[in-house]
């Protein structure tokens, strides 16, 4: 049974968490892991959780809640375990879970695993908005990277565009101003 583990910087599951976002994600898409590990243990609004199945951890998944709607800042289910149905078993659980629109950010579809990916997320019911984003950069030497948003639930584009990209730069991002 799918299960969403919350763990801290102290939690035994910490260091697999960690392992599975550096090898799943470019260094671009994610922050200094000093800086991660500061928001896991304070920040309120953060959800750092391993993702187990019957107890084995399969993969991780980050999010953040802002009141109106979920982010969901990282998403990886371990090589091991991929193409097994995980990811949207781990995603009908968050929907029960959470109950509240949820917003995601995908790469631009210039490629078939881009665009394998934003398929998945429509078969879980996420809407892709075509508004041109850019996903500010997580190191102060890094560039804007082109991205789409997906979002699942009662949000739609191009009314609450601008509403959910602000609200991610400036808690996300820690970035007052759009690029």
């Amino acid at each position: 049974m799918i299960q969403l583990q919350p763990i801290r910087t102290d939690s035994l599951l910490y260091p697999f968490m960690e392992s599975l976002l550096i090898h799943s994600f470019p260094i671009e898409e994610y922050r200094d892991l000093e800086a991660l590990r500061i928001f896991t243990d304070h920040t309120p609004n953060f959800h750092n959780h391993v993702i187990t199945d019957d107890g084995s951890p399969i993969g991780i998944l980050t999010y953040w809640w802002f009141g109106e709607f979920y982010y969901i800042e990282h998403f990886a289910i371990h090589p091991d375990y991929r193409n097994g149905g995980y990811g949207g078993k781990t995603l009908q659980h968050l929907f029960t879970l959470l109950q509240h629109p949820i917003v995601l950010e995908v790469e631009v579809p210039n490629g078939e695993t881009e665009q394998r990916r934003i398929q998945f997320y429509q078969r879980q019911g996420f809407a892709l908005w075509t508004h041109p984003y850019q996903q500010p950069p997580y190191r102060p030497e890094g560039e804007y990277l082109p991205m789409h948003l997906m979002a699942h639930g009662n949000l739609q584009c191009p009314q609450d565009f601008e509403k959910v990209k602000e609200r991610i730069y400036r808690e996300v991002y820690l970035i007052s101003s759009p690029e």
